[in-house]
Formats: C-alpha cells, sequence, structure tokens
C-alpha cells in the first residue's frame, strides 16, 4: 500500500485517508500505525468489491443519508457501514485473511 505524507490530506481532524488505494496521510500527525493501515486495507478491499466508483457512490450517498438523520458530520461518517466494519476489525490484523466477500453489508443500516 503506497502512503503519502502531505499538508493538505487529508482534512484537519483525520489522519489518513484511502483515495482508490493511495493513502494520504497528516504529515505533522505520528506515523501511521499497523491498525490504521489495516483499517486503511479494508477500505481498498470493499473498494475492489464495488469496482472503486461504485464505493465512493455509495460512501457518499450513505454519509449524505446519515447526516440527514443524525444532524452530525462526523456521527454519520462514524456510522457509514464502510467505517463501521473497518473500525470494527482494525484491530485484528488477521481480520481480511477470513473476511468473506462484501463484509460490509452487515454493517449497513438505517
Amino acid at each position: 500500500m503506497k502512503i503519502i505524507y502531505n499538508k493538505h490530506l487529508p482534512f484537519k481532524g483525520f489522519r489518513a485517508i484511502n483515495l482508490f488505494g493511495v493513502v494520504f496521510a497528516r504529515m505533522e500527525q505520528p506515523e501511521l500505525n499497523r491498525q490504521i493501515i489495516n483499517h486503511e486495507l479494508i477500505h481498498t478491499r470493499q473498494m475492489l468489491e464495488l469496482m472503486v466508483i461504485g464505493f465512493y457512490i455509495w460512501y457518499v450517498a450513505e454519509w449524505i443519508i446519515k447526516w440527514i438523520i443524525y444532524k452530525d458530520r462526523y456521527v454519520a461518517y462514524r456510522n457509514i457501514g464502510f467505517e463501521r466494519e473497518a473500525y470494527d476489525n482494525d484491530r485484528n490484523l488477521d481480520y481480511l485473511k477470513y473476511r468473506k466477500g462484501y463484509g460490509f453489508a452487515k454493517y449497513v443500516s438505517i
């Protein structure tokens, strides 16, 4: 996984963002640890399952719906199915070895 440290992406308040399988990390933050890298690897797998563009369409649509429901952008973000799967499993460094295809589906709810 390619990691690019910079001062522009992601937005302040976040440590990393995965764009098309490339992780951008804030350079003023500490180096990404294995847990964060695993979180981003889970997102890469999700992207591949939805042919990348499908992932982003779903991600943004679900975030907008959850923002309307929760009236809070951060709470909406944390409740996106993709994020729920990644956060629930990012400490398990073996998760991707046994994860079933489309594993995020069980985390999607409204």
